[in-house]
């Protein structure tokens, strides 16, 4: 902390010499003699070593702000321009299905999104107004949220994964007038179908196969090519500060939370990763994330729409057919989730792996320890890493391939974006204040939440959520479900590190004072209610719950103690998918399981 103070000395130094009548020179070097004296010294080799990277950043936010206030002064939205840019290129590709090998240019999707956009305003939905989307991730997916946009109706992207109370549940809250889902999830819409009300519209995109007709359900397919594809007559009149669509995260309490994405975020976070990772419009992006997520459909989708670039879209990763992909499509960038980066290691050698032209891997949750062996063995020469959530209020990317960065939080340009690291409690995860009762800045190592502008922080709080397969999953939810499947509350949901595997696995820990739970029936319980990330992994049965002098669960021994048998004498099981039930856990499998050569 002494460098600024040696700064202002100095700059003190230099003004009170020259007022003194000194000359220039005499005046500069006496300065840098006191800041030197001062400990600047230190603070100048952190700008040799980090204004490079940081006047790159600097010159990334400017960009991206001035495109953004000029889109803002024009009243412009994502669906303008987007059209702006399918006019310039109309014949280009757009949107690639790598599983159907369907392709959509700029042309088909601006003309698919205007007979959305016409569909819908006829039917008496406009500017305010939510309809829910329940689509696998195809180009369909994207034409229909940008559609509904250009008429001005905001959409609820749900999540697939969603089952019966959570899915009604996210549909109850969005205030939905219109649920469009694929026939791919007809039955899944059927069994919630009764909580709905009557007054949901509901229009099937694809066939209803065994399903088919349903009295209250129309097949959108006919209608949108029956409609007219040309722009509507009026404008809806949304700006950019807008609300364009509604993504659904774990939250921290109960069911999933819809955050709000307004047009000038969407835009914000593609142009921030389009800038600082120096894509261009002849780059192809290959996107295998979610399209219900941020990631796969703003940062991903996001360079389509706004800078022209091909986006391939692949509904679901798969570890065997990737590097195929970005060959048979010329990709050159790719995006990632942890999970991704280590499934693809795990593949045997093959040709594709090194005859692609991806030069870039955008994403986060890259481990440090198989950063370097990813991009060795697949020649992928930039990792653009960030750090960020759908309702986080600020962001950090790594820009220049440090290995193991997530970002960087510049030290000789603070105030151009004022965010603070701070130090936490890694148990509780609450922040640390010293006597004054002020947050303790951070140095390499510690954990940290971000900070902004000195008054807000977002924090992933570890007894609130953990993160499995690329969800983030809220305790406090699959502790509801539980309690309400076994009729007590002595459940505890938690998080658990797995060696060599990305985020954390589920843990329940129930008390089962008779030894009368069955694991197996739960399970098949589970499996109606919970989406398949959510279902705990392993389970604990004991004798009662351990509580705090105020009630409280001790979920922080339970966490330490985890799944390993050698911790406690209590039953543990572990959920074999390949069997779909529980089975115990004893030493033997942990070892295994911590090996590695048992698969979760």
């Amino acid at each position: 902390m002494r460098a600024p103070g040696a700064g202002t000395a100095s700059v003190a130094s230099l003004g009170l010499l020259w007022l003194l009548g000194l000359p220039w020179t005499w005046s500069v070097a006496a300065a840098l003699g006191v800041y030197v004296g001062g400990g600047g010294w230190r603070f100048l080799r952190i700008v040799c070593k980090t204004a490079r990277r940081d006047l790159f950043g600097l010159s990334v936010l400017i960009r991206v702000r001035l495109e953004l206030r000029r889109h803002q002064r024009a009243h412009h939205t994502i669906p303008g321009i987007f059209e702006a840019v399918a006019r310039q290129q109309p014949d280009r590709l757009a949107l690639v299905d790598a599983g159907s090998g369907a392709s959509w240019t700029f042309a088909q999707l601006d003309a698919y999104s205007n007979a959305v956009a016409n569909v819908f305003q006829q039917r008496g939905l406009g500017p305010g107004d939510v309809v829910a989307i329940f689509l696998e991730g195809r180009p369909e997916f994207v034409g229909l949220w940008l559609g509904l946009a250009k008429a001005g109706v905001e959409a609820a992207l749900l999540n697939v994964n969603l089952r019966r109370e959570p899915l009604a549940f996210c549909l109850g809250t969005s205030g939905a007038k219109a649920l469009i889902f694929g026939g791919e999830l007809a039955a899944e819409v059927a069994e919630v179908s009764g909580q709905l009300g009557k007054s949901l519209l509901k229009f099937c995109s694809g066939d209803l196969g065994p399903e088919g007709s349903w009295p209250d359900t129309q097949l959108l397919d006919p209608l949108l090519k029956e409609a007219s594809t040309a722009p509507l007559a009026q404008s809806p009149g949304k700006g950019m500060d807008d609300r364009l669509f509604y993504i659904y995260t774990s939250g921290t309490t109960g069911l999933p939370k819809a955050a709000i994405v307004v047009h000038s975020r969407y835009y914000r976070i593609a142009a921030f990763g389009h800038h600082a990772y120096s894509m261009g419009p002849s780059d192809v992006l290959y996107d295998c994330l979610p399209l219900y997520h941020s990631a796969g459909n703003i940062m991903g989708v996001g360079q389509c729409l706004i800078y022209g670039m091909t986006v391939v879209l692949r509904k679901k990763f798969s570890a065997s057919r990737f590097w195929d992909d970005c060959v048979k499509h010329n990709c050159t960038v790719v995006q990632y989730i942890g999970e991704i980066c280590r499934y693809l290691l795990k593949q045997p050698v093959r040709e594709a792996e090194r005859q692609h032209r991806v030069r870039l891997a955008v994403g986060n949750g890259l481990r440090p320890a198989i950063w370097e062996e990813f991009t060795e063995r697949f020649g992928v020469r930039q990792i653009g890493e960030f750090y960020g959530a759908t309702e986080c209020n600020c962001s950090i990317a790594n820009m220049d391939g440090k290995v193991g960065s997530c970002g960087f939080n510049s030290r000789i340009l603070p105030y151009v974006y004022p965010i603070r690291l701070v130090k936490v409690n890694e148990d509780t995860m609450e922040l640390l204040r010293d006597a004054q009762g002020l947050c303790i800045p951070c140095r390499t190592g510690d954990v940290l939440v971000m900070d902004e502008l000195g008054y807000m922080y977002f924090r992933d709080r570890s007894g609130d959520t953990f993160r499995w397969r690329g969800e983030n999953v809220s305790t406090t939810e699959v502790e509801g479900v539980l309690s309400r499947l076994l009729g007590q509350t002595d459940v505890a949901v938690y998080g658990v590190a797995v060696p060599g595997v990305e985020g954390k696995a589920g843990m329940a820990a129930i008390a089962d004072p008779h030894g009368q739970l069955s694991p197996n029936e739960l399970y098949q319980e589970l499996q109606k209610v919970l989406a398949p990330y959510a279902r705990p992994i392993f389970l604990r049965l004991l004798p009662q719950m351990d509580t705090t002098g105020t009630f409280k669960i001790q979920k922080t021994r339970l966490q330490h103690e985890s799944f390993d048998p050698s911790q406690t004498s209590d039953p543990l099981f572990f959920l074999d998918l390949k069997q779909g039930h529980y089975l115990p856990l004893d030493q033997a499998v942990y070892t295994q399981i911590c090996s590695g050569s048992f698969s979760l």
